[in-house]
């Protein structure tokens, strides 16, 4: 994308942000004078864990780093080869938070130690009893999860992680919970839960009794709860931390459709809580056999089993644009195949090279050694090859490419199998039984079947936020460019805001190339410029193509009725996608961009890369 000959860093808020969060300074090798230096020492420590030939695998780590075509996670960048006692996991999935007053603060704690070492953290809340309830042994009144997630409000507002960042955090709460109102309300409130992301687990069986407007009935584990609680009766349910179906009893009922729209109206307000398919991640995830997943990551992206991790990395699609704006321009698909088997060979030795803030997280990551090799520079690619993000021809484009890096993913991992030993985990049959894996091509399913997979995920899509801003500005993940010139607000080593003038690769390349006057042509379209079913649209194509999930904001516009918002996200289960996170614009809200730019996934204290 840039000269080797100049610097790589070709904008202030690029060497900001290398500064801030990325670069070594006072290292074993002394500080870092470029960002050519942080990709020597992270393809090092890559390579120092290979069996053999670590210099030629230095070499080929090194080459992948160039130019930004392949960009690891933020805490790959900052933490790999420094020596410092910090992971280079971005995000943990937490263990399941016992219902009893050391449970709790074991748990706490536990999030305390690893946003210490630079995690963001999620955890399913739905494990703690609804407030109010009595318990059943000690006929003490329970608190209720809401309450509890103050505390860790606290704690991640204490604790600095890493760098110029502060912890993020997941909370989801399952449908069915009798607290879900007050979770689904929890962010009216100002300055409330305020470094939480929220999200609600909405089933199959809840999303059915809304569209029949049927009666929900709201319940917990009957185990736990005293035999005069509720409204009487029980029905099953598979409870997060419970082995199979329990009998749940039934503390009210609600109207599906009434506890639906008080989710839809949060969101619309206050731009939360996300709403994950839970059904659906599980149904898709590929190691069903032996996880039920009921969390995931601050952004979505990775929904995780109890202490499983985010090991992420993107490949640059702006970077494999050739002849662009040009008459010829085209996506080079024979270099990506080329560069992502370094790329996954990259991430799996992430593995071995990490520290883990907890034991519980190393044996979990160790035994399924999921990946997340996902896509940055989405939008800038379909510009710079002249089509529109919101047309069939440029859902096709990233498809395309999105399936190609899927499939030479799967083929790298089966061929590392093969190399150096499958994953602890993998149950061969029940693997190839996965919903995911038997759409594959005949070719990795057999090579699956004869070696086994290195990892059992290798596909995720992360928000890539700050090291897009790195990358030159490339357009985020598989989000439109928001905007083509703003101001963006990033945070300091000591916690403080500067802001930057920005501008997106794509378009300062159009500039460089046509001259400042020149009009831009059609594909320069910005996301306040789709409709949130574009949106939609693209997330859908792409997700049959990621075995984990997808971060992706629908920009939805100020003035948008209520009523179509709601169909947003009826849409969005009916798409057959794992989750979906909305943004509109309220005079309440302030924002990461400025002069005309709208929102960004994460506040400058909860971005997670």
């Amino acid at each position: 994308m840039t000269d080797s000959r100049t610097d790589p860093l070709q904008t202030g808020i690029a060497r900001h942000i290398w500064r801030t969060k990325y670069r070594l300074a006072d290292g074993p090798e002394g500080t870092e004078e470029t960002v050519t230096a942080t990709w020597d020492r992270v393809a090092t420590a890559l390579a120092n864990a290979e069996p053999a030939d670590q210099t030629g695998w230095q070499a080929r780590f090194r080459a992948a780093l160039e130019g930004f075509r392949f960009v690891p996670a933020g805490r790959i960048l900052a933490g790999a080869g420094t020596g410092r006692r910090v992971t280079l996991f971005n995000c943990f999935v937490m263990g399941r938070v016992a219902d009893s007053m050391e449970g709790i603060f074991d748990a706490l704690k536990e999030g305390a130690l690893t946003m210490q070492q630079g995690g963001g953290v999620g955890y399913d809340f739905s494990t703690l009893r609804p407030r109010g309830t009595v318990v059943s042994r000690s006929r003490t009144i329970a608190s209720g999860p809401v309450a509890f997630m103050a505390i860790w409000d606290a704690m991640c507002a204490t604790v600095l992680s890493t760098g110029a960042r502060r912890g993020a955090m997941m909370a989801t709460l399952r449908c069915d919970h009798p607290d879900i109102a007050e979770f689904v309300d929890a962010k009216r409130e100002s300055g409330r839960l305020t470094r939480f992301n929220v999200s609600v687990l909405a089933t199959d069986e809840f999303m059915e009794a809304v569209r029949a407007d049927a009666d929900w009935p709201l319940v917990f584990p009957a185990e736990a709860l005293a035999e005069d609680q509720g409204e009487g009766g029980t029905v099953t349910r598979h409870w997060p931390g419970l082995d199979g179906p329990v009998p749940c009893r039934v503390v009210r009922t609600v109207g599906a459709r009434d506890l639906w729209h008080r989710i839809i109206r949060a969101t619309y307000d206050t731009a939360e809580p996300g709403v994950v398919f839970i059904d659906r991640v599980n149904q898709w995830n590929n190691l069903w056999y032996r996880e039920h997943i009921s969390a995931t990551n601050p952004c979505g992206e990775e929904p995780l089993p109890p202490y499983g991790s985010c090991n992420l990395g993107s490949i640059n699609l702006a970077a494999f644009v050739r002849d662009p704006f040009g008459a010829n321009a085209r996506l080079d698909l024979d270099g990506i195949r080329e560069l992502v088997p370094t790329a996954v060979r990259m991430l799996d030795n992430t593995i071995d090279a990490s520290r883990f803030p907890l034991v519980q997280q190393a044996e979990v990551e160790r035994g399924n050694r999921r990946v997340g090799l996902g896509i940055t520079g989405l939008a800038d690619a379909l510009i710079m090859l002249g089509l529109r993000y919101d047309s069939a021809a440029g859902r096709a484009q990233a498809e395309t490419a999105m399936r190609t890096i899927t499939e030479t993913a799967y083929r790298a991992s089966a061929a590392l199998a093969r190399e150096k030993g499958a994953f602890p985990d993998l149950d061969t049959d029940g693997y190839l039984g996965s919903a995911f894996i038997e759409g594959l091509p005949e070719d990795i399913r057999d090579s699956i079947a004869a070696h086994g997979m290195r990892n059992s995920h290798v596909t995720a899509i992360a928000p890539t936020g700050t090291i897009s801003l790195l990358a030159d500005n490339v357009s985020a993940g598989l989000e439109p460019a928001f905007d083509f010139r703003f101001r963006r607000r990033v945070l300091e080593l000591d916690g403080t805001t500067r802001e930057y003038s920005v501008e997106d690769f794509a378009h300062r390349l159009w500039r460089q190339k046509a001259g400042d006057d020149a009009a831009l042509p059609e594909a320069f379209i910005r996301a306040p410029d789709l409709a949130p079913a574009e949106h939609l649209a693209m997330q859908a194509a792409l997700q049959p193509w990621v075995d984990s999930s997808i971060s992706k904001t629908v920009n939805i516009p100020a003035d948008f009725p209520f009523a179509d918002f709601q169909d947003v996200y009826e849409r969005a289960y009916q798409l057959g996608v794992k989750g979906c996170t909305t943004y509109r614009p309220t005079a309440e809200r302030g924002a990461v961009l400025e002069a005309g730019e709208g929102p960004h996934c994460c506040s400058p204290e909860r971005e997670t890369d």
